[in-house]
């Protein structure tokens, strides 16, 4: 399928598209005239592409992610467990210092509204 055509199955700009393959995230092949030409199960590696990315995994760590991929979505290697691990970690230490920062800013909102007793 050409680029224009993956775009409209996936939602994704023909912009970003080219983002991934320079990421080498997507891996498209070229046809006689030259255009990308994309399987028939790259939407599925958008969608996975999508979801990792929102999920805080860095565009280097996906794509070495990218070779773990089947078919239907799953990611199956031996290191894709560790770098799934050291995803979560980042984000537990991330929610750790927003709630650490939460604190804080709660404590100055609590100091400006007290009123001031002579």
């Amino acid at each position: 399928m050409l680029i224009g055509e993956l775009s409209r199955r996936t939602g994704v700009s023909t912009r970003l598209l080219r983002y991934y393959e320079e990421q080498e995230l997507l891996l498209p092949g070229r046809d006689a005239h030259g255009y990308r030409s994309y399987p028939e199960d790259a939407p599925v590696r958008v969608e996975q592409i999508r979801k990792l990315l929102e999920a805080g995994v860095s565009t280097r760590e996906i794509r070495h992610l990218i070779p773990c991929a089947t078919k239907d979505g799953l990611l199956h290697c031996d290191h894709s467990h560790a770098v799934m691990r050291g995803a979560l970690d980042r984000l537990d230490d991330q929610i750790a210092d927003l709630n650490r920062k939460r604190g804080l800013l709660a404590g100055q909102a609590e100091e400006t509204i007290r009123p001031v007793i002579d």
